[in-house]
């Protein structure tokens, strides 16, 4: 098709060598980004037959909208004649038939294509002024309630907002898919937070980093050694930081980091540290060694917080009435019908007189005996008791084990929606006399703080958890300084009882944290039939990878009779590579639930059926990191995805979908806290700067009735050889010996 010469219809025009102009109403968005807003789409023009096709960069595009688009005509080699655009606009369709596409193209939640027909008709062009500014009209159309009324007036306020939102971002250069989360947390006034300080977006919006907002802050005129920059700098190295679990950072070094990430000059980095200091959004401290260390004004009152409380909690009189703690050994020997190991019996006495405890083991070592053994003396004695854990599957396992209710310690402290606090805190203290705290390794020291803050003075505490597990994904090391602090009684459990010493599983996870390689039987072998634990040899990632998709679509489920998506879980190392999370998820998703109604957000395709995780604590939908459920329905006309958890159901507006993630492979700090039937656990030199001994256990300990390790020998023994893992920095321990 010849490029066009000359004007060729009233809509498409060309003025000499300058840009020409296009407009005509939008038929079929054939791509659109929302992360560069880059779109193609096909748009009817007035005197040509065909539809046109528009390619451009535009934040928010739909069918039915009037486009105007300057540019030029171009030829693509592949998909023929193209109007290139180098500005793209939409206003609203002036068409009938523009009108009910654009509003039933599922743009506003709670209205389709029959509700877009309906308004239409009984409003036809005044529709859009309608719904703005007499909306209680709407209540004349069949069908639509004050409900209804209310969810399209706000939907398509929400709507206008998010638009301006995303274009003022594309204008900036930056993606637009996290407008609809600026919204949500700034409201109207988004752009004007923004143009105020660009970086907030860094400090309070999820999945927007620090190079994002200072990439805006640099269209914006704000200077590359601006004071605003630094400061902005040095919050987010502290952040960082807190990522890899330290709670504070040495001033010199902060320093050296900042600078070498902004380029500015040192004396500009500190004297932003010292404006933060002065404004008390940064603390400082000081180690044994004299060392200055600054600290998040949050995590240095969670920290000073939890070490006083907890010291506090320790002293005065047990809740326990005074007992003769052999008659009580002896009589809950009986109860569980077991021998109590000496340690176990150390436990007891512990338990009876300390009001702060730590019990810690690995698995097989009667952690769980002990734990039922002591409820079950105070319990005799009257005493409330209260079991939480952090995560819903580690509390469900708790309930599981003791059978008393376990509750997630964000539940334990019930959030309330109307302050965005906790209801139990300080002055609201929690109602019991004994606390047990299952997983503790998991927990870091803020969420921590929040608990110990609220239980009350008299009350006991027992910490439960396996130090050799990962520490918290949070800042912290929180229960291997209650344990190094010699603060409080710990009871060490290290005898593996026969019937766990039966199972490879646990004989492996124990010669792993011993440092020594795991054994799997030979392939023929008469053993390997009978064993818990196996290791399958592919060397590429690759073949390693459709190996893994193989186990878990066939092999297992042929051989035991499983579900693979309710009874397998894949634990990999890391998210990244063809190993990692990421790949497996859209390989095992392929495999596994390759058909039916999607929705694509965020780099995920999400389908009924889907396993998925939550990736962040959403208090109002009372779901939080690391639950995992099923995907239930998807519905276009409302924008909303709906999940079922195990304890509950909870609904995601289509631009909240950066909260969840495929988890048919999940890593293994999304697994600490949670045991599944079958678990498959690909291990890779690809892995290299993650393969450390305490990742390899922590995996292994997930499986229940078998673990199978699928990748290399040689990764293996560089996992179980690595044993350093790195000292987090946090004055916790020292605080606590204080007390």
């Amino acid at each position: 098709m010849p490029y066009p010469k000359k004007k060729t219809t009233a809509d498409a025009s060309s003025a000499g060598p300058g840009p020409e102009r296009l407009t005509g109403s939008i038929e079929r968005v054939t791509f659109h980004s929302e992360e560069t807003g880059f779109a193609v789409l096909k748009v009817k023009v007035r005197g040509r037959r065909d539809l046109v096709a528009v390619v451009g960069t535009i934040p928010n595009i739909s069918v039915g909208e009037w486009l105007e688009a300057e540019g030029r005509w171009h030829i693509d080699p592949k998909h023929g004649q193209q109007f290139k655009a180098d500005h793209l606009r939409t206003t609203h369709p002036d068409t009938l038939e523009g009108i009910e596409k654009y509003l039933g193209s599922g743009l506003i939640k709670g209205i389709g294509p029959v509700y877009a027909e309906k308004l239409v008709k009984a409003f036809g062009k005044e529709v859009f002024n309608v719904i703005d500014n007499r909306s209680a009209l709407l209540l004349k159309v069949e069908g639509i309630g004050p409900t209804r009324r209310t969810a399209i007036k706000e939907a398509w306020a929400e709507h206008k907002v998010v638009r301006e939102i995303m274009t003022f971002l594309l204008s900036h250069g930056v993606s637009t898919a996290r407008a609809f989360r600026i919204y949500k947390t700034y409201g109207e006034q988004a752009i004007e937070r923004v143009m105020s300080d660009p970086y907030c977006l860094a400090r309070d919006i999820r999945g927007i980093g620090f190079q994002t907002a200072d990439q805006i802050a640099q269209r914006m005129g704000i200077a590359h050694d601006s004071d605003l920059r630094a400061r902005a700098g040095v919050e987010h190295v502290l952040q960082e930081l807190t990522q890899d679990g330290h709670c504070a950072y040495p001033r010199e070094a902060l320093t050296e980091e900042t600078v070498k990430m902004l380029d500015i000059p040192v004396e500009t980095v500190e004297a932003a540290i010292d404006h933060d200091i002065a404004e008390k959004r940064v603390i400082t401290d000081r180690d044994r060694n004299g060392e200055t260390l600054l600290y998040l004004r949050a995590l240095h009152q969670a920290e000073t917080g939890f070490a006083e409380d907890l010291n506090n909690l320790a002293r005065g009189p047990h809740p326990c009435p005074p007992i003769d703690v052999e008659k009580a050994i002896e009589w809950v020997q009986q109860q569980v019908r077991l021998d109590l190991a000496p340690s176990q019996q150390d436990a007891i006495r512990q338990a009876v007189r300390s009001k702060v405890m730590v019990i810690t083991g690995g698995p097989g070592v009667g952690k769980t005996t002990i734990v039922n053994s002591i409820l079950k003396i105070f319990r005799a004695k009257k005493l409330k008791v209260s079991l939480c854990a952090p995560t819903g599957r580690a509390a469900k396992r708790m309930s599981e084990t003791t059978g008393l209710t376990a509750k997630t310690i964000h539940r334990l402290l019930e959030f309330d929606p109307a302050t965005g606090q906790f209801k139990h805190h300080r002055d609201r203290k929690l109602a019991g006399d004994v606390f047990v705290i299952d997983e503790a390794s998991m927990i870091d020291i803020s969420l921590a703080y929040q608990l110990i803050r609220a239980i009350p003075a008299r009350a006991a505490v027992i910490w439960v958890g396996d130090i050799d597990q990962l520490p918290s994904v949070g800042p912290g090391t929180v229960l291997r300084d209650l344990i190094e602090s010699d603060r409080f009684g710990v009871c060490r459990l290290t005898e593996v009882f026969r019937q766990a010493a039966a199972s490879a599983i646990i004989t492996n996870a124990h010669r792993v944290n011993r440092g020594e390689l795991p054994l799997a039987p030979g392939k023929e072998s008469e053993e390997r039939r009978a064993s818990d634990f196996h290791f399958i040899h592919e060397e590429e990632p690759e073949a390693a990878a459709a190996r893994l998709v193989r186990t878990v679509k066939e092999s297992l489920p042929r051989r035991f009779g499983l579900d693979p998506v309710e009874q397998i879980q894949v634990i990999t190392p890391m998210q990244r590579g063809a190993l990692g999370a990421r790949a497996l998820n859209q390989a095992l998703q392929e495999a596994l639930n390759p058909r039916g109604d999607y929705i694509e957000r965020f780099g995920y395709k999400f389908r009924i059926g889907d396993k998925v995780m939550q990736m962040v604590n959403d208090y109002q939908k009372d779901v939080f990191n690391g639950d995992i459920g099923r995907i239930t329905a998807i519905d276009p006309e409302d924008r909303m995805l709906r999940v079922r958890f195990e304890h509950r159901s909870a609904e995601y507006d289509f631009q909240e979908l950066d909260e969840l993630a495929l988890s048919y492979a999940i890593t293994v700090h999304k697994s600490q806290g949670s045991e599944y039937p079958y678990v498959v656990v690909p291990i890779h030199t690809q892995h290299y700067m993650l393969l450390q001994r305490n990742l390899l256990y922590t995996a292994i300990t997930r499986g229940k009735q078998m673990v199978i390790l699928l990748g290399m020998p040689k990764a293996v023994s560089i996992a179980v050889r690595n044993a350093e893992s790195g000292r987090r920095i946090t004055l916790l321990r020292e605080r606590l010996a204080n007390g």
